[in-house]
């Protein structure tokens, strides 16, 4: 019974701290899952184009929130559950580079 107890108490501080983000899996996520619905260029389709040069008037903070708890009503699912704030702002910041090619 101890081992157990020691192993969920790893495994809760394990998700205690969020883990680092990867760059290479979220230029992936961004090209493969969002541009299933945003285009494979970002250039639009099922969502609207989210190309720097087409969401340049929004503050990051509003692209994290909209990665995250998604638009209601629309086809925009919220990313909560699957990515972490973290990587939210990540992408965020990294569509509003436009170093999306």
């Amino acid at each position: 019974m101890p081992s157990l107890l020691a192993l969920l108490l790893l495994t809760g501080a394990a998700h205690a701290g969020e883990a680092p983000v990867d760059p290479v899996a979220l230029q992936r996520l961004v090209h493969q899952d969002c541009g299933s619905c945003h285009g494979l260029t970002l250039k639009g389709g099922l969502g609207p184009d989210i190309r720097a040069e087409t969401i340049e008037h929004y503050d990051a903070d509003v692209l994290q929130s909209v990665i995250l708890d998604g638009i209601p009503d629309t086809a925009m699912p919220p990313w909560r559950p699957l990515i972490s704030e973290a990587e939210a702002a990540w992408i965020a910041d990294y569509l509003l580079k436009g170093d999306t090619q």
